[in-house]
Parts: C-alpha cells; sequence; structure tokens
C-alpha cells in the first residue's frame, strides 16, 4: 500500500512538472543560442578582417634624429609634409630598455632622439637633415640651450650605408657653407636599437600646447621655421 502511495505520488508529480520541463528547456536553448550570438559578434569586433583597400606602408622609410630635448625635435617634424608619423624614443647608448629617468643620469649612453617615418615620394632624407640642421644648433656639444647633458647632444643614427653617405655629405656641406663659425659636433653613427620613450613623453606638445616649456622653447621654435 505505501509503495502504491509513493508510485502515485511520484506519478502525479512527475505530470506536473512537465510542463516546467519543457518551459525550462527552450529556457535553455535561448540562453545558448543567444549567448553563441554574442560570442560571435565580440569575437569579430575584437578580430576585424584587415581592409585590403589601406594603403601599404612598404613604401615608407625611417630616420633617426636627435638634437636636444625630443618634444622639440618631434613638434618640429610632425608639422612637416611627407612625414607619416614621428616617435620620441632613445638610442645610441648601452642600457636595454631605459626609462626616462635613468636616461637623465647621463650613465645609460643614450640620447633623447626621434625616429621618423617618411614618405620618400614627398620628402627626401637630405630634405629632413636639411630641417633637422635648421631645427637645432649643431655646434654646442651635449647642449641645446638651458638643457644640458649627453642625452641633449646633437647625433644622426644612419639605418642604412645610403644614409650614412647622404648624411657625411650633409653635414660637410654645412660645414663648408661658413654658417656657423663654430665647428660642428653632430655624431653620425649607425642605429642599433630605438626603445620608444613613455607613452607621456609622445606628440608632447600637441597635447600640452600651454604648458611652460611649450610656450618658452617649442613654439617660438616653430614659429622661427615658418611652422606655426
Amino acid at each position: 500500500m505505501v509503495e502504491y502511495e509513493v508510485a502515485f505520488h511520484l506519478h502525479a508529480w512527475r505530470k506536473k512538472m512537465k510542463p516546467f520541463r519543457f518551459t525550462f528547456a527552450v529556457l535553455c536553448a535561448a540562453f545558448v543560442f543567444f549567448t553563441s550570438a554574442h560570442l560571435y559578434s565580440s569575437s569579430n569586433q575584437l578580430r576585424p578582417e584587415k581592409n585590403m583597400n589601406e594603403r601599404s606602408n612598404s613604401n615608407k622609410e625611417l630616420a633617426t634624429l636627435g638634437g636636444g630635448c625630443f618634444w622639440c625635435i618631434e613638434a618640429v617634424f610632425e608639422a612637416i609634409d611627407g612625414i607619416t608619423a614621428v616617435t620620441s624614443g632613445y638610442a645610441g647608448g648601452k642600457t636595454e630598455n631605459p626609462t626616462y629617468k635613468e636616461v637623465c643620469s647621463g650613465k645609460t649612453g643614450h640620447a633623447e632622439v626621434v625616429q621618423i617615418e617618411y614618405d620618400p615620394e614627398k620628402i627626401s632624407y637630405e630634405e629632413i637633415l636639411d630641417i633637422f640642421w635648421k631645427a637645432h644648433d649643431p655646434t654646442t656639444l651635449n647642449r641645446q640651450g638651458a638643457d644640458t647633458g649627453s642625452q641633449y647632444r646633437s647625433i644622426i643614427l644612419f639605418h642604412n650605408e645610403k644614409q650614412k653617405e647622404v648624411a657625411e655629405k650633409s653635414k660637410k656641406k654645412l660645414e663648408n657653407s661658413g654658417y656657423y663659425s663654430d665647428p660642428i659636433v653632430t655624431e653620425i653613427r649607425p642605429l642599433s636599437v630605438f626603445y620608444p620613450a613613455e607613452e607621456y613623453h609622445q606628440d608632447y606638445y600637441a597635447k600640452n600646447p600651454y604648458a611652460g616649456y611649450c610656450s618658452i622653447v617649442i613654439r617660438p621654435k616653430l614659429q622661427k621655421l615658418g611652422l606655426e
């Protein structure tokens, strides 16, 4: 009798739960469908297809130069037509992955430099050097204005033998011009490694046009060169 009652109640309970099981199954199916759709959409956003119509950077070339504070040189070249990107950084020393503080100590051997990406169909390496000479004083050893230290030295870091040849001819041309009475102390040496500077140094003038250094040093330089 007890077994019959248990069986009867179990059968009744299953009968009552049947609609709930159906509803639960529908909810589960809906959850799986919408979750899958969301994941598919997210994966497409995280891995967008490459736009095959985008212009290739294969025709771009690089130049690496140092002429004092990289904020100044960066601001100058960002205003030049044919320059596609300018990155402030460190090069010419031995310390790996140097920080700004380490470079400022003068112990790393690195100089503050900018790496310039340019379109050779619009501007030549020689023209870039012509701007470089005008953008700083290449006769002051380890100094530009009030900025003193080996990290502020004038330096050209060539990427290949062609750039070396052009840089040496450009320097010689300036020396023979008689524009400077003092000797030009600019180093010309091969680039080994370029280390991008911290993010807050990038596009400094563009982001902080009214900061003290920008107003006192950078803006007058740009105005003198006819870039602002």
